[in-house]
């Protein structure tokens, strides 16, 4: 399949912002953080709980709003303003991540939560603009790319940052602190880069009429939604099983790095662990698009769930290094593929002119999730204290996505029911 120029503009943004999602989110700013805090004497269980409890803070305030503004972003024109809004302060607050002196572990969090309510709220209308760029019979394939992409300029975006981590900071020009500095710089000019195409030439194909009074039309459009629910049985299936699935998926992403510094695993093998996964993680988002559409987004999407059902009872059993890598492998596998057809499965079943409304509710289910995800590892962590017990309490949720995902009919290419 050629890709158009839109096309190729949305799945850059994918490559665009995974600078922030592998740097920030993942890989640097967790150790850093760790290490921030626990030089001011803040236990390494403590610092793991309060890293899940910022990243559950820092996605409930888009969660709350996310079908507001979803409602909002279906007028004409009005998504990449919406994108535009939410992506700018993101970057300057991640630069604004280099800034804070090492003393004040607190004000980290607090950059850390407000940039990640620009990057989520920012990933609402990024992912709304797939129904805007790709049919019905393109968006696995177009979503899987931009995953795919996605972590394809994560790993380019993190070897910078190794090139300083494994020379000691270009020869000592960076101490260690320094160098987690440098890597949230990399993460905000690299967003820049490569998200202004779609940041400056995003085209809405979809809309609902122009009104006078856009704010107050959205709140009768949401209560209307929510009055005809009825009508949107299999979306509001697909959203609660999505909502157990996917809080797995991120907490995993979120927490892996903290979870492996408990496990005594030292940054530079974490480092490198990481972007194992990373490139793992481009050829298998593919894979997913492709197995897909040789069978059905929902087939491939269930074989994605028991990967990860299987990951947190392995988890029961991580001790060594090589169970470390095992999992970390696994995890590479299907998380980008599980989490672009979720992302194209609910694009088919969704109205295309109030795709923005619809990705809402997508979205406050998938950040409520990330609220749980972390809480449930930070809480089981604290009590009985191993994280990788933590991380085994997901496998629940794994299960209850499952169970209800088995219960959805899959889809025909024309996005309805395969049984229709």
């Amino acid at each position: 399949m050629k890709f158009t120029k839109q096309q190729w503009q949305w799945i850059f943004y994918d490559w665009a912002n995974s600078g922030y999602g592998i740097l920030v989110v993942t890989a640097v700013l967790p150790v850093y953080f760790k290490a921030v805090a626990q030089q001011a004497g803040v236990s390494s269980a403590d610092s793991t709980a309060y890293w899940g409890y910022a990243n559950s803070f820092g996605t409930l305030v888009v969660s709350l709003l996310a079908p507001l503004l979803g409602a909002l972003a279906d007028y004409p024109n009005a998504k990449r303003r919406w994108l535009n809004t939410f992506t700018w302060p993101a970057i300057i607050l991640t630069l604004g991540l280099a800034l804070v002196p090492t003393q004040h572990w607190q004000w980290l969090l607090i950059l850390f939560i407000l940039s990640i309510i620009g990057y989520s709220g920012g990933n609402l209308f990024y992912d709304s603009f797939l129904t805007d760029v790709a049919d019905n019979h393109q968006m696995d394939l177009v979503s899987s790319t931009g995953y795919g992409m996605g972590y394809l300029g994560g790993v380019i975006a993190f070897i910078v940052f190794l090139a300083a981590q494994l020379t000691n900071g270009f020869g000592g020009l960076l101490d260690s602190y320094g160098i987690g500095k440098f890597s949230f710089v990399i993460a905000a000019v690299w967003w820049v880069i490569f998200g202004w195409p779609l940041l400056r030439h995003g085209q809405q194909q979809y809309s609902v009429a122009a009104v006078d009074n856009p704010l107050k039309d959205s709140f009768r459009r949401l209560a209307q939604t929510f009055r005809h629910i009825r009508q949107y049985r299999q979306i509001s299936w697909f959203l609660i099983a999505y909502f157990f699935y996917i809080d797995g998926v991120d907490t995993i992403f979120t927490m892996a790095t903290s979870i492996g510094k408990d496990m005594g695993v030292n940054t530079t093998m974490l480092m490198l662990v990481l972007l194992v996964v990373q490139l793992i993680a481009f050829p298998f988002s593919l894979l997913y698009g492709w197995y897909a559409r040789r069978t059905s987004n929902r087939t491939a999407l269930l074989t994605g769930i028991v990967v990860y059902l299987f990951i947190c009872l392995y988890a029961l059993r991580l001790k060594t290094m090589f169970d470390f890598w095992f999992l970390a492998i696994l995890i590479g596998t299907s998380q980008g593929g599980i989490q672009a057809l979720s992302r194209s499965y609910f694009g088919q079943l969704v109205p295309k002119e109030s795709s923005s409304e619809f990705f809402g509710f997508y979205n406050i289910l998938g950040k409520f999730s990330a609220i749980l995800g972390p809480v449930i590892v930070g809480v089981v962590t604290q009590r009985t204290g191993k994280s990788t017990i933590g991380a085994a309490s997901l496998g629940i949720l794994f299960l209850a996505g499952l169970v209800i995902f088995l219960l959805l009919p899959r889809l025909s290419r024309k996005g309805a029911n395969a049984d229709d």
